[in-house]
């Protein structure tokens, strides 16, 4: 047992350098932070051309996320008299202050852009769909990730008006006026969200709570169960067609000579089939402890390199102290929600005497018509088994085509509001899309 180290350190270190299968299986069952993890994993889901490994990335930016804004949270006072003040003392005084700051920024909004990446990637994969083990339920768990999707954007807009200045104080407007444009409960949601009439120091205290303490433990729950509900359904899809083909080699094995056992005992001559398929998926697989857990470490560590780099050489903004009484011009969303604000504009026009609410269509009916057909897609998936894991199957082709070119107007309309809108929202060549001026929006 012993290497030569003391008994307590190779306890410490022996789960993660296993000697044998065994001591590997072993190091999965006894260990808390592995225990949801399966002793063995395909090299098909292991390859980085399978997932990109975007699941782990995502992960690796919220615990960055959680860590950073762990400290945050005792340098930051949530009250219009002393967010923009802690915030200046966070980036002049604190240690390190300024560069955490910029870490967690920068991780935010990487985190929008890999949990929106992993999701597409699954669509393009097919990993949805609801074939698969007994017992499986794939489109369940495509429901629980575009719930992840909604936490990842509420904490990054919750977090958007914490400093308190005039880039956080718009465009949490713009995104809570938004909201007020549905009909009947319109108004009533964003005085809930805003707690009163103008964004103040309700809003201020609600936007900290949610972003602290309510969003952070509904994602906690639901990565949890996300992470457990992909082994209770076998695993990633890629792994399916892995397990189908070993099921087949099992059955299509030839007869070997020699002994084998039947109900009556030992006797002469083959067996029906006499490849185990337990040998073959071991052929067709590594182990979790060391291999999985290497590159699951080596990714997490890739991630905060990532993100703390960029801290380093992209500083976060900060801006004027916010006035209400001093507009932007134009004043923006956050720019996850620009293609909002566009689609906003584009839909606003009259006809004749009548006048096309886009608040309403852009805002709240297109947006919702999608998010409830990216729900309902595992169900009206009709390609067959085969399909699941494979990128862009060719009997998926014409749904992959409609899921991209909605992707692509989305990211045109959110280039267009960001480099193209410039005062009253009027095209602009790029560069020319901000001023300070008063508007009267």
């Amino acid at each position: 047992m012993s290497r030569g180290l003391p008994r307590p350190l190779e306890r410490l270190i022996r789960p993660w350098r296993p000697r044998t299968p065994r001591e590997s299986s072993d190091s999965v069952v006894q260990s808390f932070l592995l225990h949801p993890l399966p002793a063995r994993m395909t090299k098909a889901s292991f390859s980085w051309r399978a997932t990109g490994w975007l699941g782990t990335v995502s992960l690796g930016l919220l615990l960055v996320l959680t860590g950073t804004g762990g400290v945050l949270m005792f340098l930051y006072v949530p009250s219009v008299e002393r967010a923009y003040a802690s915030i200046q003392d966070l980036e002049a005084v604190v240690p390190f202050g300024r560069w955490i700051r910029a870490t967690h920024r920068a991780a935010a909004h990487l985190m929008v852009v890999a949990v929106v990446l992993h999701m597409i990637r699954v669509f393009l994969t097919g990993a949805y769909k609801k074939e698969g083990a007994p017992g499986s339920s794939r489109p369940l768990n495509w429901f629980v990730g575009l719930g992840l999707l909604g936490t990842t954007l509420g904490l990054s807009f919750t977090g958007y008006l914490l400093p308190w200045d005039q880039l956080a104080y718009w465009a949490v407007t713009v995104g809570t006026r938004i909201a007020g444009s549905v009909p009947g409960v319109g108004e009533d949601l964003r005085r809930l969200m805003v707690g009163g009439a103008v964004v103040g120091e309700p809003t201020l205290v609600r936007f900290y709570a949610l972003h602290v303490f309510v969003l952070p433990a509904i994602t906690a729950l639901l990565v949890s169960y996300h992470l457990w509900r992909i082994r209770k359904d076998g695993g990633l899809a890629v792994s399916d067609r892995v397990v189908d083909r070993v099921r087949a080699k099992a059955v299509a094995g030839p007869p070997a000579p020699g002994k084998s056992y039947s109900i009556l005992g030992a006797t002469r001559g083959g067996t029906v089939s006499s490849i185990s398929p337990a040998a073959l998926l071991d052929a067709e697989s590594v182990t979790t402890v060391p291999h999985g857990v290497r590159r699951t470490g080596t990714v997490l560590l890739a991630t905060l390199a990532a993100s703390s780099l960029l801290g380093l050489f992209a500083h976060a903004p900060l801006e004027q102290p916010a006035n209400a009484a001093v507009t932007p011009n134009p004043a923006k969303a956050p720019w996850y929600f620009l293609w909002l604000q566009e689609l906003v504009s584009d839909l606003t026009f009259k006809i004749g005497s009548f006048q096309v609410d886009g608040a309403f269509f852009g805002g709240v009916v297109l947006p919702g018509l999608l998010f409830g057909l990216l729900a309902a897609w595992p169900w009206l998936d009709r390609s067959p088994k085969e399909a699941a894991g494979v990128w862009m199957h060719p009997s998926r082709r014409r749904q992959i085509v409609v899921f991209l070119a909605i992707l692509a107007a989305i990211v045109v309309l959110g280039v267009i509001g960001t480099f193209f809108r410039g005062p009253y929202w009027h095209f602009v060549s790029p560069g020319n899309t901000g001023s300070t001026a008063p508007s009267g929006v």
